[in-house]
């Protein structure tokens, strides 16, 4: 059957058949109220012919599958296949549908977004994505005002503006001056990988830390005014891996 709307140059094509099972003439007409080309042709303007193929399970045991509905839309894009069983061939035009309108609406929401629709200007980027620059319409960076600064909170001697990075735990352990063997002792007994200790014998603050396989390794600060000519960025942080 061909279907066609008046006043619009739209029309396709239904084709209803059976797969080793006849078709009514009834359900032949309730394919073409059900599946309405104009509401396909919202979501699929291409759409050239629907294809409804009937096929029936005649096995007891799959009664509740018995009809199986299978809709194929072929437009000039690419082909649409949906299918469904159920226990009638009405129902499982339903469900068919169902999914072959989702499928569409799918495919139809992704050319949308490919066009550009619903893109933010300059201006509106600022309003949705935190932490950017605000630009006017002309794309051109918008000067804060005086309210508008970034907060700046201070912990200890440490100023950290806006969220971060920040300190969120700070301990004073009072440490009593220890030998190396029981520094090395005291990390094996809490589990770390290194334990921050008074070094005994040279009075400095020390870490001992484990190394590869059964290596350890020792790190001491020393607080004289001789090591403050020592060029920035030359302290221990960084080689407590070494």
């Amino acid at each position: 059957m061909r279907r066609s709307y008046p006043g619009t140059e739209f029309c396709v094509d239904i084709v209803v058949k059976g797969r080793k099972t006849e078709v009514p003439e009834r359900f032949r007409k309730h394919v073409a109220e059900k599946l309405n080309p104009e509401r396909i042709q919202k979501l699929d303007a291409k759409v050239i012919s629907l294809d409804v193929e009937v096929s029936k399970e005649h096995n007891p045991r799959q009664a509740d599958r018995s009809d199986r509905v299978e809709i194929t839309l072929r437009s000039r894009g690419p082909v649409v296949r949906a299918e469904a069983a159920a226990t009638d061939a009405y129902a499982a035009l339903d469900l068919a549908q169902e999914k072959l309108e989702a499928q569409l609406r799918k495919q139809h929401d992704k050319r949308y977004t490919r066009r550009g629709n619903g893109r933010l200007s300059a201006a509106e980027v600022a309003d949705t994505v935190p932490g950017v620059a605000r630009l006017n319409g002309s794309g051109q960076p918008v000067t804060e005002e005086p309210g508008d600064a970034i907060p700046t909170t201070r912990i200890g001697s440490l100023e950290v503006q806006g969220e971060g990075p920040l300190i969120v735990r700070e301990k004073t352990h009072s440490a009593a001056p220890m030998p190396l063997d029981q520094a090395l002792y005291e990390m094996e007994l809490v589990g770390h990988d290194f334990y921050l200790f008074v070094d005994s014998d040279t009075k400095m603050p020390s870490v001992v830390y484990r190394r590869h396989g059964y290596d350890y390794g020792v790190i001491h600060l020393n607080s004289d005014e001789a090591s403050s000519s020592a060029e920035p960025g030359a302290g221990a942080g960084g080689a407590l891996g070494g």
